[in-house]
């Protein structure tokens, strides 16, 4: 019995069709939360929002002991210190521009740049705005380290950072690195 052509190579086609799929698919799935990839798409939404763009340009990114350049290292409480990520935040045409997003490559001092740490839950929760900044830091449910009077005085973009974190789509299901 002959077998055409169509018979031999449908299935093969049709199976390259669904890995296709499948891998398109999975490409579009969120990177996990504060993964150095999660940190390079919250680095490019941070330069499209003017609260932090604009409203860190001022003493909040000048207070960086000369260095030009301010860090902001942040992680996970239940993924472990060893998941944290690193923005640089630098002045670029006047706004404070984040310059890379990823695995820390910097060394910070915490004398002038800031590290945060949450449980997820509580990250997520800060996403949504609820609590906001003030209580989320009163209140232990955002650990902080950095100069609190610089970070007080800048309460209003704070909340907007604390509010992007729910717009940069993430997984939370894994930890980063896992």
């Amino acid at each position: 019995m002959a077998v055409s052509w169509g018979m031999t190579r449908l299935p093969r086609l049709l199976g390259a069709c669904c890995l296709l799929a499948a891998s398109q698919a999975h490409a579009a799935d969120p990177p996990v939360l504060m993964s150095p990839a999660w940190a390079a798409n919250f680095c490019q939404a941070w330069n499209q929002t003017p609260e932090l763009a604009k409203g860190l340009s001022g003493e909040w990114l000048h207070d960086d002991k000369g260095r030009g350049y301010k860090i902001v290292q942040m992680y996970r409480d239940d993924c472990g210190a060893p998941g944290t990520v690193e923005l640089k935040i630098v002045l670029k045409d006047g706004q404070a521009w984040c310059s890379y997003g990823g695995t820390p490559n910097t060394p910070a001092d915490f004398g002038v740049d800031f590290l945060m740490h949450a449980t997820t839950a509580n990250w997520e929760a800060m996403g949504r705005g609820d609590p906001g900044p003030m209580w989320a830091m009163m209140s232990g449910k955002l650990q902080f380290q950095g100069p609190k009077l610089v970070a007080m005085r800048a309460i209003k973009p704070f909340a907007s950072f604390l509010l992007l974190l729910g717009k940069v789509p993430g997984s939370s299901a894994s930890c980063p690195g896992s």
